[in-house]
């Protein structure tokens, strides 16, 4: 039996097509993954993204622990201050990527990828300080999105309270939606301004609908396939292709969020060792140059010899061409670099470039997780 959200009669009445996605009944699309993601980037979309998990850790020692526990700074953001994360393994591979909630220096919200959760509960368990109170309170959650250069204007009509207030990474929890008490931040997975929204479950499909007829022709719902189009040509990770087990975040790119001169945290060891060598895989960009749409784990190779695989590729809507992501061997890396992508047995040209994906240019936005 699949896991079904709060929001499940939401996507039958909105003739979703549904898929298993990581043992979750959800909208694959619902009128085309191409229209989907061109309402975002133009105007706006609304996504169901209740099954992601949230698990919370109050006490004491709250920051402590998860200075210890993750590879940000958890100490140099604020009160009310959202911030991206990574969860490594002593050998410097990464349990999951997350967003941090911060309440106070005593109680923290952490919102983990779905396919992960009871894995970085029990690991978050097995490492906890003790005195803390730590708990997993995905069932507590409905999660929405609402994204594109009009989601403000849709949800704002919605509510008495200044969304512009809220900036980018920070959130307010107390925030009333159409007579529903809501957790609101200014976060996405789109490359696009916009809002995740928290409430309780048995309020989710009451503030679906409300926003999507307060946005009438602006707004459509959004399902998964748009959702990885977006986060894709963004240049958002994703755990299980960018990063995972065996990817460093130094290998994807992420050191930006790997703070080496922290005291301690479990995987500092490793990843120092990894950024002195220097010469660790290396993620760039690159453009098909021949026919055909790279995908997650296809082989590349130079001179007929595999050098790295493809972590995400797809044709960009925005851009309108095929590009993708690949973690190779370094010596390969130098923008202008030929390889070949390994398609069905056949080999594809493409090139490697660089400031080849979307950037958001409106209101000064750009993404935190960029990789």
């Amino acid at each position: 039996m699949l896991n079904k959200t709060p929001l499940y009669q939401m996507h039958k009445k909105y003739r979703g097509k549904m898929v298993n996605f990581s043992n979750w009944e959800l909208p694959i699309q619902y009128e085309g993954i191409l229209k989907e993601h061109h309402m975002v980037r133009k105007k706006a979309g609304i996504f169901d993204v209740s099954h992601m998990g949230e698990i919370e850790i109050k006490g004491d020692k709250a920051q402590d622990y998860l200075q210890y526990l993750l590879s940000n700074d958890i100490s140099i953001i604020s009160s009310n201050q959202v911030q991206y994360n990574l969860m490594c393994y002593p050998d410097g591979g990464v349990v999951d990527d997350l967003i941090v909630y911060k309440y106070s220096p005593n109680r923290f919200l952490l919102v983990v990828n779905a396919v992960n959760i009871e894995k970085d509960f029990a690991w978050i368990m097995d490492n906890a300080f003790a005195g803390l109170d730590i708990q997993n309170v995905s069932t507590r959650y409905a999660q929405l999105a609402v994204q594109g250069p009009e989601a403000q204007k849709i949800l704002q009509s919605l509510t008495s309270f200044n969304l512009d207030t809220i900036k980018f990474f920070w959130f307010n929890p107390r925030v009333e939606i159409s007579g529903v008490n809501c957790l609101i931040s200014r976060t996405g997975y789109t490359g696009e301004d916009g809002f995740e929204i928290y409430l309780h479950p048995r309020k989710a499909p009451h503030l679906w609908e409300e926003i999507i007829k307060a946005g009438g022709k602006d707004i459509c719902p959004v399902g998964l396939g748009a959702r990885d189009t977006l986060r894709f040509e963004a240049k958002l990770p994703l755990y299980g292709q960018e990063i995972d087990r065996d990817i460093s975040p130094l290998e994807a790119g992420l050191v930006n969020f790997i703070r080496l001169d922290k005291e301690d945290f479990i995987g500092k060891e490793a990843l120092v060792k990894q950024h002195k060598q220097n010469n660790h895989r290396v993620l760039v960009e690159f453009v098909m140059n021949g026919r055909g749409i790279p995908r997650p784990h296809y082989q590349v190779k130079k001179d007929n010899i595999e050098i790295g695989h493809v972590t995400s590729g797809c044709y960009s809507p925005t851009l309108d061409k095929n590009i993708g992501l690949t973690l190779i061997n370094r010596q390969y890396s130098q923008p202008g670099e030929e390889i070949d992508i390994i398609i069905r047995g056949k080999r594809v040209k493409a090139f490697i470039q660089q400031d080849v994906f979307y950037k958001k240019r409106t209101k000064g936005i750009q993404s935190q997780i960029t990789v």
